[in-house]
């Protein structure tokens, strides 16, 4: 199997099973990038996500952007953004007509509910491993004074995410790194 077709399945599938946007196959994307190609490591996949966090735009094609260029170049690059953003695409144009039509459906507002918990749960598990990953490579007191001042920037404060992201890491540069 080609590095290109590697790619393209390591970000398309992700596509077609995150429901819910990039948040929901971010998880999805880290099984592919760091269980199954082993491309990275947990700490690099979250440094990944850490910097796409910071950019505005959607996580998904700038993470698939970023490591398509790692594997492949800009051919790399291109195939993993078409790859995350085609699921989406091809489904919105084929089924947009069908799900207008069933949008007040009891059956329909049902299902999006049962899924939720399973997203709910990715995430926790995708932020575990972060966690697991962050204090192996900081330790626990870096761990938690950045964890509680991003907490109380964002909740308290109402900082947003991204300069908060962005804080993080000029301070890791400058003290841990």
């Amino acid at each position: 199997m080609t590095i290109f077709w590697q790619i393209f399945i390591a970000f398309f599938i992700p596509g077609i099973l995150g429901y819910g946007g990039g948040p929901a196959s971010i998880p999805l994307i880290e099984n592919e990038v760091v269980g199954h190609f082993h491309w990275m490591s947990v700490t690099t996949f979250s440094n990944v996500l850490a910097i796409g966090n910071s950019l505005p735009g959607p996580i998904a094609p700038q993470m698939a952007g970023y490591i398509g260029y790692q594997q492949g170049g800009v051919l790399g690059a291109l195939i993993a953004v078409f790859a995350t953003v085609a699921p989406s695409l091809i489904l919105l144009i084929l089924l947009l007509r069908l799900l207008y039509s069933f949008k007040d459906s009891p059956k329909v507002k049902w299902l999006t509910l049962l899924i939720r918990p399973i997203i709910v749960v990715m995430l926790g598990m995708m932020a575990w491993n972060f966690f697991v990953a962050s204090k192996q490579a900081s330790g626990w007191v870096p761990l938690m004074l950045i964890g509680a001042a991003s907490f109380i920037l964002m909740q308290r404060f109402r900082i947003h995410p991204a300069f908060v992201i962005a804080g993080a890491l000029l301070i890791g540069a400058a003290f841990m790194g």
